[in-house]
């Protein structure tokens, strides 16, 4: 179970992306555009992930420790600063740019898209160059 729980939860993840168009950039671009041709679909989308998680976390506080590891791990970080500022600022410019988050890129690999590939190499390139010259996070 220690490998299965975490792949069908990626597998649903994923489906879950595909169905409601979260992968696709022309979709999440029209969302975004709320001054223009606004397109309001993915507010379900967000608001039943925000909703579950919220949920599911609440009823995990109840817990000693989840039911497919040995222990939760809960962030270390709590507060907020520059650092995560700016890298909300990054993120947020890079999605609403290209219409792509991290996740439903990734789910978008298979389909062998150039963009996507491109945008998952930069990605990938971008973190590691921030590990580099910025560093890891440091925990509280």
């Amino acid at each position: 179970m220690k490998y299965v729980i975490p792949f069908l939860s990626g597998l649903l993840f994923g489906l879950g992306l595909l169905v409601s168009g979260m992968n696709d950039p022309q979709k999440v671009r029209a969302f975004l555009d709320v001054f223009g041709s606004w397109q309001p679909e993915l507010i379900a989308v967000m608001g039943a992930a925000v909703v579950t998680f919220f949920i599911v976390f609440q009823l995990s506080k109840s817990r000693n420790k989840p039911l497919f590891a040995s222990s939760f791990h809960l962030p270390s970080l709590q507060e907020v600063d520059r650092r995560l500022i700016t890298g909300a600022v990054m993120f947020g410019t890079g999605w609403g740019l290209v219409g792509l988050c991290p996740g439903p890129a990734l789910v978008d690999v298979l389909s062998g898209n150039e963009s996507v590939l491109i945008f998952v190499g930069a990605l990938i390139a971008g973190n590691r160059l921030a590990h580099y010259f910025v560093g890891p996070v440091k925990s509280s």
